[in-house]
């Protein structure tokens, strides 16, 4: 199957305006008519002459218009927080997505996921119990996939690195949680979506936990974020109960900042897996992008700690 230019067609669920998908609409519109399945305009899209249908995945019935001449399919669609209600529906969605895919032959189904996490969340979180039963779906499917779990993404507007630079450069002190040593290896999200374009080209099916080229203990990572704001590293320790009663006092209160199941989830010292191999160029370093927004947050001025670098 291809689309109308005899290129191949990514269907892409989720739309190319998160995080990952801004990574990804670059990566593939040379290679692929690209049509993307969300519920609002990304200005982005337009510009590549993406094929934009205004949907609520969840609520789609018949696949199988938007599958027609599709050759890979991409989900990127799920929720960061919300109740099991709101999970279930998506989920619901996405399973009778991958039937019909299965019934149409797709060539493809590729799925971003997330790395293995505790088992008490594994067992009671929505956001996790209901994308290991999609994934389960996919697996169990017949279809050629690819499952690919990243762990810590960063690149221009995320919510996790940049957040905590910004709170390390307005506040006093930052929260430790725990004692620092367990690890992390934060991958790029233009390397994610150079792996996902490899993986829709392959043919093997199953599943791969994708890390960045280097591991940290979490406690160095925070030290060099500090040392790039120009900054002694200040610390507020807490206990891992406090840090996640902290976390859930901060999601109680409205804010989206941080979530008790993350911090539980980074305390577990599960989200260091290694990098993926065969990456060409090499998977990018984390230390440049922090430098940069490190310097975007000073305001432009060099530092000795960025000419270092």
């Amino acid at each position: 199957m291809t689309g109308t230019t005899g290129a191949p067609r990514l269907l892409v669920v989720g739309g190319t305006g998160g995080l990952v998908g801004r990574s990804v609409l670059p990566e593939f519109m040379s290679r692929y008519e690209i049509r993307s399945l969300h519920r609002h305009p990304v200005a982005a899209e337009g510009a590549a002459r993406v094929e934009w249908v205004p949907v609520d995945v969840g609520r789609i019935q018949d696949w199988r218009p938007f599958l027609e001449d599709v050759d890979v399919v991409l989900n990127l669609a799920w929720y960061r927080y919300g109740n099991a209600t709101r999970f279930r529906h998506l989920a619901e969605g996405l399973e009778r997505l991958v039937e019909a895919a299965r019934v149409a032959g797709t060539g493809r189904f590729l799925q971003v996921s997330v790395p293995p996490a505790p088992d008490r969340l594994e067992r009671t979180l929505p956001y996790l119990a209901y994308k290991r039963r999609v994934d389960r779906a996919i697996a169990a499917s017949g279809l050629s996939y690819r499952i690919v779990r990243p762990t810590m993404l960063f690149g221009a507007g995320d919510r996790l690195l940049g957040t905590m630079l910004r709170l390390m450069d307005r506040y006093p002190v930052f929260p430790m949680f725990g004692d620092g040593q367990y690890h992390v290896s934060p991958v790029a999200a233009s390397d994610l979506a150079r792996i996902l374009r490899l993986e829709a080209a392959g043919d093997g099916s199953g599943t791969i936990d994708v890390g960045g080229p280097e591991r940290y203990r979490y406690c160095d990572l925070t030290d060099l974020m500090f040392s790039y704001l120009g900054k002694r590293p200040r610390y507020w320790h807490l206990s891992p109960r406090s840090s996640v009663a902290l976390a859930q006092l901060v999601q109680d209160l409205g804010s989206s900042l941080l979530y008790s199941y993350e911090v539980e989830w980074l305390l577990s010292d599960l989200l260091g897996p290694p990098p993926f191999e065969g990456l060409d160029p090499p998977m990018v370093r984390v230390e440049p992008y922090l430098q940069r927004e490190a310097l975007r947050r000073r305001g432009g001025g060099a530092s000795a700690a960025v000419r270092r670098g």
